[in-house]
């Protein structure tokens, strides 16, 4: 049974010290924060907004090692991608699954150039390899991608990579963190850090739902706050150096109409330099992305003119289908803390992550990828221990079952699935109330008991959560989503005893936010 946010503000008020306090609640900072709990390490993190928020909730949905890294010959990176993608899969089966792709090619050139690519990609993932790749002939690519483009068409080449829901894995490591013994609090705000001399001894923090603030001491801080980690770095060390590029990467969802397969497609090269990808993902197609240096963060980042454009182009050019406004159900973009390495494109920057150990005994990790954020945590807290004077322990987080652990079930629905075991209690809440059991909209395979469970056990606080991250209603069909979205309001605020200013207050942040995923053309 998970506790409720009280409870949690006041495990955090009676605890003297921390081992561990990692700042940032998307996939580095949960990664650290179950990697440290695991080890046995008292461990508070602490978000300012919700879990995943920010980039961790608007990937292209991939568990992959990084086809195009082989090009750029960062065999590294690679090779500890696709060993962590095999410990995602063997640890979260009701998260991630094996997904087939294909390569249209459209040269007999591409054939043995991307067959010897991707047979490479197949043996370095060794014992965990997802499976064979193979080349295709023209009749074969188009019986497995009905849409794509056919003429010039050559063949094709088939690979086997990996997919997931980012958000609900995300919410997944929270559940794991706790059932570790650490503790996990969103909307909590570090606004300073604490010193002792020149070395931090903790955070102060402001709870963002009483604007009460505290402080919160612990023996090493970590930070972990993806595209903002300067602005924490600069709390520590206000003239400290830039070192990341942001980048910006924009999808599109689409019904399944564009590419009714259950393989997803891969161009290996567009314009801008980027793999673009088409993927069935909870019964639509996401399409994406682009990738743009932008300036500076932002918690809601907007898709520009020209990365709608770019995508509605290559739709186009592969699959032969003109993009109206109408087919685009929804549209995001994420923002990606590239580590600067010279004045390179942001599309040529390494993916790789990077630790960082200030004067103050701050620990920064930074970069990475979903698919190594396990080994990012690992990382990160080999610092951290060093840094705290902590107990060696090693890492057992590479075996490590996650919370909701199931085989997955092939006659649940892809919505139902990521709960994994927790289903029959999820299932079990609309047995306690018939009303419950609704659909919250026609468009959307949700149900009215999950936003009561998101509530309970998700700490879930506001509709945006339950709506773009508990669920995925707000990444599949937006529209849908901000018509639901007053039901789902007055049951949220029915479970959280909220008054009728509150619920109408989250309704309107909810409906502003919801806007910038319609597409408008």
């Amino acid at each position: 049974m998970s506790i409720g946010r009280s409870e949690r503000l006041r495990e955090i008020d009676q605890t003297a010290q921390w081992d561990v306090l990692v700042v940032g609640g998307g996939a580095s900072g949960l990664g650290t924060a179950v990697e440290a709990a695991s080890r046995g390490y008292r461990t508070l993190l602490l978000e300012r907004d919700d879990f995943a928020k920010g980039t961790s909730s608007r990937s292209t949905k991939l568990v992959h090692g990084g086809v195009r890294y082989l090009e750029q010959m960062n065999f590294t990176l690679v090779l500890d991608a696709l060993r962590e993608r095999g410990y995602m899969l063997r640890n979260a089966p009701h998260l991630v699954h094996k997904l087939g792709f294909i390569v249209p090619l459209y040269s007999y050139f591409g054939v043995p150039y991307y067959g010897f690519g991707l047979k490479m990609y197949e043996w370095l993932s060794g014992k965990l390899s997802f499976g064979p790749s193979q080349v295709l002939s023209r009749g074969e690519t188009l019986e497995r991608l009905p849409t794509v483009t056919s003429a010039e068409l050559k063949g094709g080449i088939l690979y086997q990579d990996g997919q997931f829901d980012d958000a609900r894995y995300a919410i997944t490591l929270m559940r794991t963190l706790e059932d570790l013994g650490g503790v996990a609090l969103n909307y909590a705000q570090v606004i300073g850090l604490l010193k002792s001399g020149e070395k931090i001894t903790g955070v102060r923090v402001r709870d963002c739902e009483s604007s009460q603030e505290f402080d919160v001491q612990a023996k090493v801080v970590v930070n972990a706050t993806g595209a903002f980690t300067e602005q924490m770095l600069r709390m520590d060390a206000p003239t400290g150096r830039h070192m990341l590029s942001i980048s910006q990467g924009t999808h599109f969802v689409l019904p399944r109409k564009f590419l009714p397969s259950g393989n997803a497609m891969m161009v290996p090269k567009t314009a801008d330099g980027r793999v673009l990808f088409a993927i069935p993902w909870h019964e639509h197609l996401v399409v994406g992305t682009t990738d743009v240096a932008v300036p500076a963060s932002s918690s809601e980042p907007r898709a520009t003119e020209g990365e709608t454009t770019f995508l509605s182009e290559h739709i186009h050019r592969y699959l032969g289908q003109t993009v109206q406004p109408s087919d685009v159900l929804s549209m995001w973009s994420g923002l990606r803390p590239l580590v600067r390495n010279g004045n390179e494109s942001t599309s040529k920057l390494s993916r790789d992550h990077r630790v960082i150990v200030s004067e103050s005994g701050l620990v920064t990790v930074t970069g990475g990828k979903w698919t190594t954020y396990r080994r990012m945590g690992e990382d990160t807290v080999n610092h951290a221990a060093q840094v705290a004077g902590l107990a060696a322990a090693p890492s057992t987080t590479s075996t490590l079952r996650l919370h909701g652990w199931a085989e997955p079930d092939a006659a649940v629905e892809e919505s139902e699935r990521v709960y994994g075991a927790d289903l029959p209690a999820v299932r079990a809440l609309g047995d306690s109330e018939a009303e419950l059991n609704e659909l919250l909209h026609p468009k959307l395979p949700y149900r009215k008991f999950e936003v009561i469970w998101a509530a309970r056990q998700e700490q879930a606080r506001t509709v945006e959560d339950v709506l773009a991250r508990r669920t995925r209603a707000l990444f599949l069909n937006a529209s849908a989503a901000i018509e639901a979205a007053p039901e789902v309001a007055r049951l949220l605020a029915r479970e959280l005893g909220r008054d009728d200013e509150s619920r109408e207050r989250d309704l309107a942040r909810f409906r502003e936010t919801a806007e910038g995923y319609i597409y408008r053309g």
